[in-house]
């Protein structure tokens, strides 16, 4: 989904060097990172295998050919890696169908940056055929961009998704705050070299340089993301 980026006016730049605000997906504006988990285990149950709870914390937030790599070696069952993700993408996709809880504070931060024009962008490891599911539920008219794991030849950790957001909307990625929630999602964006705020899911991770971390959302708004850029 892509729609008209629009203008950086003075109300997205007063008082602050923020150009354009970057938001990851799953598990950081809707709580899906534990729907990614289930459908694994109950696919590879289904297989004959039992997957070892401590797994998760290496499959959150990766790109699928990473994780489904992973539990294929890890597990040694008998599917190949083109199989197991379409199992992946349809059996999400069945549980985002019957429910699709946002993260606190989602909603809240989206519309204002939607009220004050800031231009955002969507930026999954997720295939696009799922994040247009959810964009139905996030409301696509918030984002003037959204970019997918299959649409770029490298995906997170890597910078490629977040340097390709930038240069789509046309901003600095030195003036991008990325909002994420896990290790993956937050060394994308560095390498990128966006201001990062985590949000942690499922894994801790630690404060560092041009990296804030919170609880939650509800720590999160415009003031908050502008006073992190100001050079």
């Amino acid at each position: 989904m892509t729609s008209t980026v629009p203008a950086l006016g003075t109300r997205t730049a007063e008082g602050s060097a923020l150009q354009a605000v970057l938001l990851d997906m799953d598990g950081t504006l809707v709580d899906t990172e534990g729907f990614w988990w289930d459908v694994e285990v109950e696919i590879f149950a289904s297989l004959g295998h039992a997957l070892d709870d401590s797994w998760r914390h290496v499959v959150v937030g990766g790109p699928m050919t990473r994780s489904a790599g992973f539990l294929i070696e890890a597990t040694g069952a008998d599917v190949t890696l083109a199989e197991l993700t379409v199992l992946l993408n349809q059996g999400f996709e069945d549980r985002i169908t019957r429910a699709l809880p946002l993260m606190p504070g989602a909603a809240r931060l989206l519309a204002e940056l939607s009220e004050y024009e800031i231009p955002t962008a969507l930026v999954s490891a997720s295939h696009r055929r799922i994040i247009d599911r959810v964009l139905g539920s996030l409301g696509a008219h918030h984002f003037a961009l959204s970019v997918a794991g299959d649409e770029v030849r490298r995906t997170k950790p890597h910078p490629d998704p977040y340097l390709f957001a930038a240069a789509g909307l046309g901003v600095d990625p030195a003036r991008c705050a990325v909002v994420e929630d896990t290790a993956t999602g937050v060394a994308a964006a560095e390498a990128a070299g966006c201001h990062v705020v985590a949000v942690p899911s499922v894994a801790p991770i630690a404060p560092a340089a041009r990296r804030t971390v919170v609880t939650s959302l509800e720590e999160v708004d415009l003031a908050f993301l502008r006073g992190l850029i100001t050079v």
